[in-house]
Parts: C-alpha cells; sequence; structure tokens
C-alpha cells in the first residue's frame, strides 16, 4: 500500500511538472487519545501517529517561485518564497506555503543561514480533511522536513514542530497548540506520545493495543470542522481570561482544589471552559499511570469522562459526536471521546476485536436512523513518525 501511494505522488509531480522530483517525504496524522484543548494552556496531552500519511514529492527550483500542487485539486497556487506575507489567501496552500515561511522565520531567529530557493511540490494524502485527525499537520510536517533537508536548515525535530505551528498560527490563521505537530514528528509504531506542552519534554509510552485485542475505531461524522472559524478562538480566549483572574500565567498552574475559588470569580462559561482544562490534564495523567501499570484496558472510564466534560463544560462537542460516542459505548466498547478540536469531526472507541463488526453496524445505522450523513468508520493502529521515503 505504502509503495502504491508513493507511486501515485510521483506520478502526480511528474504529470503536473513535467520532470522528476528529488525525493518523497511523508508524514502521519494523529488522533488524541486524550487531552483536549490543553496544549495551548501549557498542560499535558497523549496523542499517537496514525497509520493514514500525508506524502509530498519536491524539489528546488533555480529561483524564488514556490508551486503547489495535490491530488485533491486540480490548482496550483503559486507564490515568490521569500515573500510569503501573513494574509495570504487563505486556502489549502496556506499550509505548505506556512511552512517554508516558518522555516525561514525560525531560521533568522536562529541567526542559521539557509539556501532558500523556490520549490515545485505536488501532495498526495490520504489523512481525511476536517475529520480532527490533523491532515493540516501531516501536510505541514512533511513539507517542512523536506525543505529542512533540501534547503540544508538542519533544524533538529523539536524545532521543526515549530516550524509547524508557527505557519499554521501565523499564516494559516489558525490558533492552534503543538501538540498535532509533536505526534506527526515523534510518533512510533505501538505507542503514544506524551508531551509536556510547557517544558516540551515527551515520551513514547507503549499501548499494546493489539496485544490485548483491542482496536481503536475512528468515526469521522464528515462534519468538517474548521479552526480558523470562532469557536476555537473563543475557547482560547475564555482560557486565557480564566488564567487572568486566577493570577497564573497558564491553567497548567491550576488543579482541582483550585475550582471552588474559580467558580466565585469567574462566570459561569469561563468557569466551565477552566474546570474543562484543569481536570482534563488530571485525566491525562491517570491515563499515563494506568495504562503503565493496567494496560490499555483499564483507560475506558477515562476516556469517556473526557468526553462529558468536552461535551458540557467546553462545548465542542455536536450530536453526531455524541450519538458515535453514546453508540460505540452501548455496543461493546471500552472508552470513546470525542477527538480533536471539537465543531465536527471525528469520535474515537477503545473496542474489543471481537465487537468491532457489531460497533461499527451500529453506528451506521443509528446514524441513518436520525438522519445524519453516513460516517466514514475505519481502524487506525499506532504508526512512526514523518520520514524521508525515497
Amino acid at each position: 500500500m505504502t509503495q502504491n501511494l508513493i507511486s501515485q505522488v510521483l506520478a502526480g509531480f511528474e504529470q503536473t511538472f513535467g520532470y522528476r522530483p528529488e525525493g518523497v517525504w511523508s508524514a502521519p496524522g494523529r488522533v488524541n487519545l486524550i487531552g483536549e484543548h490543553t496544549d495551548y494552556n501549557e498542560g499535558f496531552v497523549f496523542p499517537m501517529a496514525i497509520d493514514r500519511r500525508t506524502y509530498v514529492a519536491l524539489a528546488l527550483r533555480s529561483d524564488r517561485i514556490a508551486r503547489v500542487a495535490s491530488a485533491f485539486t486540480n490548482d496550483i497556487q503559486q507564490i515568490d518564497v521569500t515573500n510569503i506575507e501573513k494574509d495570504v489567501e487563505r486556502n489549502w496552500a496556506a499550509y505548505p506555503f506556512g511552512a517554508a515561511w516558518a522555516i525561514q522565520s525560525v531560521c533568522a531567529d536562529l541567526a542559521k543561514n539557509i539556501s532558500v530557493a523556490g520549490f515545485d511540490c505536488f501532495i498526495f494524502s490520504e489523512v481525511p480533511v476536517g475529520a480532527g485527525l490533523s491532515s493540516s499537520a501531516a501536510l505541514e510536517c512533511s513539507v517542512a522536513l523536506a525543505l529542512n533537508e533540501l534547503w540544508r536548515a538542519d533544524l533538529e525535530s523539536h524545532q521543526l514542530t515549530k516550524v509547524g505551528q508557527l505557519g499554521e498560527n501565523e499564516i494559516v490563521g489558525a490558533p492552534t497548540g503543538i501538540m498535532d505537530q509533536f505526534a506527526s514528528l515523534f510518533g512510533k509504531a505501538n505507542h503514544g506520545v506524551f508531551l509536556d506542552c510547557r517544558s516540551l519534554e515527551a515520551s513514547l509510552v507503549e499501548l499494546a493495543f493489539e496485544e490485548n485485542d483491542l482496536e481503536l475505531i475512528i468515526v469521522d461524522t464528515k462534519v468538517s470542522h474548521r479552526l480558523v472559524d470562532g469557536g476555537y478562538a473563543s475557547r482560547r480566549e475564555a482560557c486565557q481570561l480564566g488564567s487572568q483572574l486566577m493570577g497564573v500565567s497558564s491553567l497548567r498552574e491550576l488543579n482541582s482544589s483550585d475550582l471552588p475559588r474559580a467558580k466565585g470569580l469567574m462566570d459561569d462559561i469561563t468557569f466551565r471552559r477552566v474546570r474543562h482544562v484543569v481536570t482534563e490534564n488530571e485525566r491525562v495523567l491517570a491515563t499515563i499511570e494506568s495504562i503503565r501499570s493496567h494496560g490499555p484496558r483499564s483507560i475506558g472510564a477515562l476516556m469517556n469522562s473526557s468526553h462529558v466534560s468536552m461535551r458540557d463544560d467546553f462545548e465542542i462537542s455536536i450530536s453526531e459526536l455524541d450519538v458515535a460516542v453514546e453508540t460505540t459505548l452501548s455496543r461493546g466498547a471500552i472508552g470513546a471521546r470525542m477527538t480533536g478540536g471539537g465543531f465536527g469531526g471525528s469520535a474515537i472507541a477503545l473496542t474489543p476485536i471481537e465487537r468491532t463488526a457489531e460497533v461499527i453496524k451500529a453506528v451506521k445505522a443509528e446514524f441513518e436512523k436520525l438522519g445524519f450523513a453516513p460516517p466514514n468508520i475505519f481502524n487506525v493502529s499506532a504508526a512512526n513518525g514523518a520520514k524521508r521515503d525515497i
């Protein structure tokens, strides 16, 4: 399968630009097992890279023009690579252009001299767009990895995570944290990435899903979310307000014992946003401890309570996600929750293999009964991070 995808991106590049690229690089999407909206609050997250990737074929040009094309559109977008503006048109090309701009920005801050040149790039992705599986980070990281090599920037992986985040924040205009890029760059097969978003210390935690006869099912509701829309930004603003009212630099500084005081200082909406982040951080730490001590079958209740918190306190779930979670649990899933930024996207369900077929059938039937669009349901495995393929 992988070789077939590499062949497709090579063929797409040659058909579009008329010559052979210098190489193919890829990066995976990610699913967040637990720890939602904690990353930009300097908290804890526990994502894993998934076995669905974005591939880029890329070659440098002799001028300063960057051209990007993809398998999912007939457009060819181009720009002067040394003159990428923060108000670049908000379309899909903002992601690869943002990565190119961010490498230059990071290297300038580090006083690194790099060989900036224009490039041609063709993109092929098997990560569903708008599903909460971070198709954006997969694209950013694959382009950043390619340009880091060909521009001889010699940035290390942890610096490339900042490249991806900076491009998405400044060029795309989405105020995201750094979790997605970390998962895409540092992922490892059969492991999750436990990340402290304040120190940026990351450690790999063995998941052992397969050894415990479990599968992680993705229910893509097909309700597309866009993080540049206002819902994400308003949640982030509420968290900043909560920090200010509590006199701390970030919500990371708080724990559950601080919540009674917080309730007395805040309006109800701000308090509930804060309560979600505080309790979600505690759930991430409990999940890591539980999976290390007792294995993956022990984390279901934590996943379930995470979803309730996102539904009721952070208010980022939607009916389709709630139905997916409730239906999978009713048919035997150990734990289930929405994943990603919210307002659409996907739910995940940690499910015994022997119950998988029944769970999938039940979710499809319930969606049809309620008049929802048919969901895309598939299982994923923890995969290795970004790499050069050829």
